[in-house]
């Protein structure tokens, strides 16, 4: 995308509906310019009518002059900033909101392709730098620009010679400034995939400070903390200097310019050609267009900085998610809970070999049907095909002879709960957590679900009961309190189809036994597919699927396989008999 198509589309999308506001601060921008101009030409009448012909009445009206105009310049700059600052947030908030929005709506696999600390880095690095293209852009091209012209006006007014000599810095700052927002651009992309690598690593560090505890790697985590931040350090440091660079430029080119025009006017004023007044109230006029230049100068800075950053926002914001919906997708009616595979296969991405091979399973409604295999053989795929968190390469999954392919996905996962053994919880109250399945659900469903999964008698010796906020990731709880909290709120959804994946695994005898009674309420006449290394938790299963390297090695019930799979005879051998 194009730096004109980026503008236009940041305009169009965040920017167009405070138009007024922004016209309000235009207006008092235009104040900024004429208060300003006004000090400058001030400076006329205050030499020539009070320091040459020493005018009683003047030497009061003058001053006071100067001091509304100071006055109303500062007040009006204020006003400006203000309102832009509250568009710069407003528009900040937006570009958050969709970035989020987006996220949360997109496929699993997009998800999984980016650590979370880089999305973090673009929503926070990258928006501040779309947030201050915003505000300092907009503000800076009205307030500058007018307050330019206004002092160009006088400058002219007091002399078009001296005035001609000044406009040469013009285009030499613009030129300066020109190659160095080039410059800036390359410069901010950089720091921002170091910041990202630096959130990266902080989460890593917050998510596994116990490991890094028993492996007393602290010396060396502090090493590699400091090579993010010293190289996040080192790109920040260019992006400042780049950024002072035009000091520097602009600084000399003001200088040649005094230079010349008191050369010049000293020649003017000598053969009486400009009065040292038309000078001093030229020379104010000239040093005041001073900070508009270098600001409008360097403003193409600022610009590729914001750019730069939308470049890197907007695919995200943009990004259309690989599960997709039809117009014509009907909602989804499950009644038996009978899940038939289509010779389903699926890769994660298109030059990966493939996950799965030739699927297909008969999952007969209200039953338990279990999964088992080697870990990576392809068992969590099949799970997460179901809710479509991942859609297959090929072939046809049915729900009661319903493709989910051609069924409104709201449908289809209101009908799916979930338990895996990865526990998903929320930094939040117990009560929150379990009702986060149904938010409209009373106090009293909620402890019901919780005396069910047997999660009650852990609550109630919480310090705040089911008001205990229970940490990041339930990180106040050990892993069977977490998982009962899990399966309480698969039990609030009432779904009719439960997917367990090694819900009850690491945990200690007494906690798998209230867990697995939990587990025979929940799955009671539901549709139930479970994955379980432990073999013991569904030897009682209507069907079993071995399922070895992507591929279904072969089916049937727990004696049945014990004659006719060598894989699951195996598996059992190792696991029951040997205890």
């Amino acid at each position: 995308m194009k730096n004109g198509e980026i503008l236009k589309r940041l305009y169009n999308d965040y920017t167009k509906r405070f138009i007024n506001k922004i016209l309000v601060s235009v207006f008092f921008s235009m104040l900024v310019a004429v208060s300003t101009s006004a000090v400058a030409y001030l400076l006329d009448p205050a030499i020539k009518k009070i320091f040459l012909e020493k005018d009683q009445t003047l030497i009061l009206l003058i001053p006071i002059f100067i001091i509304v105009a100071f006055a109303t310049k500062g007040s009006s700059l204020y006003i400006a900033k203000v309102i832009m600052i509250g568009v710069a947030e407003e528009v900040k908030k937006a570009v958050q909101s969709d970035m989020v929005r987006s996220l949360i709506n997109t496929d699993s696999q997009t998800i999984d392709s980016k650590h979370t600390g880089k999305f973090i880095s673009n929503l926070t690095y990258d928006v501040g730098l779309i947030t201050n293209l915003v505000s300092t852009a907009i503000l800076n091209i009205c307030k500058d620009s007018l307050t330019l012209i206004g002092l160009l006006s006088v400058m002219f007014f007091q002399n078009w010679k001296l005035s001609i000599i000044a406009l040469i810095m013009i285009p030499l700052a613009t030129l300066a400034a020109r190659s160095l927002g080039k410059r800036i651009g390359k410069v901010v992309t950089e720091a921002q995939e170091k910041a990202g690598f630096l959130t990266t690593y902080l989460m890593e560090i917050f998510k596994n400070h116990k490991l890094i505890k028993i492996f007393q790697k602290e010396n060396y985590e502090d090493t590699r903390a400091e090579k993010y931040i010293d190289e996040l350090k080192e790109k920040d440091k260019k992006i400042a200097i780049v950024l002072v660079r035009a000091s520097p430029i602009m600084e000399t080119l003001t200088g040649i310019m005094i230079a010349l025009l008191i050369y010049y006017s000293g020649k003017l004023i000598i053969n009486n050609e400009l009065d040292i007044n038309n000078f001093f109230s030229f020379l104010a006029a000239m040093m005041l267009a001073y900070q508009p230049v270098r600001s409008l100068a360097t403003l193409n800075m600022t610009i590729n900085t914001g750019l730069s950053a939308a470049k890197r926002i907007l695919p995200i914001i943009d990004h259309k998610s690989a599960i997709k919906e039809n117009k014509d997708d009907l909602t989804l009616k499950v009644s038996k809970g009978n899940i038939v595979f289509k010779n389903i296969n699926f890769q994660y991405k298109i030059k990966e070999n493939e996950v799965l091979k030739s699927i297909n399973l008969n999952i007969i409604g209200g039953k338990m049907t279990s999964l088992v295999g080697h870990s990576g053989a392809g068992k969590t795929t099949i799970l997460n095909l179901i809710p479509r968190f991942y859609d297959c390469t090929s072939g046809d999954i049915l729900i009661d002879n319903q493709s989910i392919y051609k069924s409104k996905l709201s449908s289809l996962r209101e009908n799916i709960s979930l338990v895996s053994q990865d526990t998903t919880l929320f930094d939040d109250t117990v009560k929150n957590n379990i009702a986060y399945a149904n938010l409209h659900a009373t106090d009293d469903e909620i402890k019901n679900v919780a005396k069910l999964s047997f999660s009650e008698e852990f609550i109630n010796n919480l310090p705040d009961k089911y008001d205990t906020t229970i940490g990041e990731n339930g990180v106040r709880l050990s892993g069977g309190e977490k998982q009962r909290l899990s399966i309480a709120r698969a039990m609030l959804k009432k779904s009719p189809i439960i997917l367990l994946d090694e819900a009850t695994s690491s945990l200690d005898a007494d906690t798998e036994s209230k867990i697995q009674q939990a587990i025979k309420f929940l799955t009671k006449n539901r549709t139930t597919i479970v994955i379980a290394h432990r073999l013991s938790t569904i030897l009682n299963s209507d069907t079993i699927y071995v399922i070895d390297n992507g591929k279904v090695a072969a089916e049937g019930n727990h004696n049945e396989l014990l004659n006719n799979s060598a894989i699951y005879k195996n598996f059992y051998e190792k696991q029951i008999r040997k205890n």
